[in-house]
Order: C-alpha cells, then sequence, then structure tokens
C-alpha cells in the first residue's frame, strides 16, 4: 500500500496559519473589548487587542512561510516517541512557567495578608509574576534545546525577561504586565 509523502513543514505551517486565523477573527473579537489602539480623554494609548494581534500576525506569517518553503523541501511526516516526548516537555515548561507566572503574585500577596488586585499595579507585584514565570520559560527552553542547565543560561534569561519588562511596561503608564491584567 502506498503511503502518501506529506511534508511536515507543510503541515507546521498550516497549523501556525489556522491557529493565527482563529486568534486573529475569533478569540480576539469575542474576548478582548478595546481596539488595537484607543483615544482617551485626547490621549493615545494602545489597546487590549494589540498585542495578540500582533502575535496573531506574525503566526500567520511564520505559517505562510513555513507553507512556502514547504514546496521548496520533500519529506513525510514520522511521529515518533522522541519527537512526543519533546512536545511534551517543551507543553510541561510553558505550564510551569504560566503557572508560575499566574499565581507567585497572589500566593505571595497572600502570605503577606495583602490583597493582590489592590498591589498588582505596584512595584514590586507588578513585575514579580512576569519577572520569575517568564525567567523559568526562557531558563527551561533554552536548557531544553542545550540539553544542559549552564549559569549563562540563567544569566541570558533573566537580562532577555528585563529587556521585555523594559520595552513593555516603562513607555506604557497604563499597561499591566500579564498577568495583572487578568487577575
Amino acid at each position: 500500500m502506498h503511503k502518501p509523502n506529506i511534508n511536515s513543514d507543510f503541515l507546521l505551517g498550516i497549523c501556525g496559519l489556522v491557529a493565527g486565523c482563529l486568534i486573529l477573527f475569533v478569540w480576539v473579537p469575542l474576548d478582548v473589548e478595546t481596539g488595537l489602539i484607543e483615544k482617551v480623554r485626547s490621549r493615545i494609548v494602545i489597546g487590549d487587542s494589540l498585542a495578540p494581534s500582533l502575535a496573531a500576525l506574525a503566526l500567520i506569517v511564520a505559517g505562510l512561510m513555513l507553507m512556502i518553503q514547504s514546496f521548496r523541501t520533500r519529506g513525510s511526516v514520522e511521529l515518533s516517541w522522541h519527537s512526543l516526548k519533546y512536545v511534551g516537555l517543551i507543553l510541561a515548561i510553558l505550564g510551569l512557567s504560566m503557572a508560575v507566572m499566574r499565581w507567585v503574585g497572589p500566593i505571595g500577596a497572600h502570605v503577606g495578608n495583602a490583597d493582590y488586585r489592590s498591589l498588582r499595579d505596584t512595584v514590586p507585584w507588578k513585575y514579580i509574576g512576569y519577572f520569575l514565570g517568564g525567567s523559568t520559560m526562557v531558563f527551561g527552553l533554552i536548557s531544553m534545546i542545550e540539553g544542559r542547565l549552564r549559569w549563562r543560561i540563567l544569566i541570558i534569561s533573566v537580562l532577555a525577561v528585563i529587556a521585555l519588562m523594559l520595552v513593555y511596561d516603562l513607555p506604557f503608564e497604563n499597561l499591566l504586565l500579564p498577568p495583572n491584567g487578568d487577575v
């Protein structure tokens, strides 16, 4: 029996394209109340839908690029145990990082008998979850890819997250770093 020759890059590109379109055309319009850019009291501020819309567009472009590139290469999809373990480890790292990002602030405030919702836009509370969860994510993913734990990776992770915090938090006074807007 003839086995169809399906290029894995093409399938991955389709997944990226579909996921990006679902985010951009279904999730963002149904879940986010503000637009890309809002005018508030004659001041222009970024809307809640800007970041997920840009991420969705990046996913769509990456998916299209993979699909186009797939026509230059030929290959077949083989799902191996090693591939499943690799994807499982990525999902575990992402899940742990998101849990740390989401819960470290509220748990810390609870231990200190404070109301996290009233603290979430004050230093250090507005940074703690994003910093620890983001550093965990970057450190975990780089360590997994390199196959070892190194101090250099930890330093790179911390610096990368600090750079992201500076880029996203300093220019916008009304922006709450994740997950503070949802808590």
